[in-house]
């Protein structure tokens, strides 16, 4: 059986953007679960809650102390034949991407020549005076979809060049939201 997983920000016990969590979920498994029913944070803390589910509906949620990652460096890894267009509770395809970040804090997919996703967040870049995230990410985040909706980034097909010539890039995920990173080196 396949396993899937959403993480969500909860912090002085309220829990955020749960309407793109729950129609992730509808979309994933196709049943219509509110996730308001399920999580009860159990600290006024900024904690991360991990919501695993299946085909059967909720199997399990986790609480933790979440502490933002600093990421400065990040190292371009191509891999044509990745797949994740769900949040799977397996992710060996993207951890042994990540394993070959080197002195990188983090690592930007790139395939089939367009940038995708980070390991942890989708992404965005700033080019043309707007804020442009790839319309083929390998998942398509919570973040990212409200994003989208609010008309604070726009999709767009983004190669490599384009991604070295960003003057600004943007991580985008359920517990950062949308955090632009500064100072920033991208390696090959």
């Amino acid at each position: 059986m396949n396993y899937f997983f959403e993480t969500i920000r909860c912090d002085d016990f309220e829990v955020f953007n749960l309407h793109y969590h729950n129609q992730r979920i509808s979309r994933t498994i196709g049943l219509n679960i509110d996730l308001q029913e399920y999580i009860y944070p159990p600290t006024d803390h900024l904690l991360r809650v991990k919501v695993i589910y299946s085909k059967n509906g909720i199997e399990k949620i986790d609480y933790y102390k979440y502490t933002p990652k600093e990421i400065k460096v990040l190292k371009i890894i191509e891999d044509d034949k990745i797949e994740y267009n769900y949040k799977y509770l397996n992710r060996e395809s993207i951890d042994n991407l990540y394993s070959k970040k080197s002195i990188a804090d983090e690592i930007i997919i790139v395939k089939n020549k367009l940038v995708t996703d980070t390991s942890i967040a989708n992404i965005a870049i700033y080019k043309e005076n707007r804020w442009l995230t790839p319309k083929q990410p390998l998942l398509k985040g919570t973040t990212r979809a409200r994003l989208l909706e609010e008309e604070i980034v726009y999709e767009s097909e983004l190669s490599v060049e384009d991604l070295k010539d960003a003057s600004k890039i943007a991580l985008l995920n359920a517990m950062i939201g949308f955090k632009e990173i500064e100072n920033f080196t991208i390696l090959d």
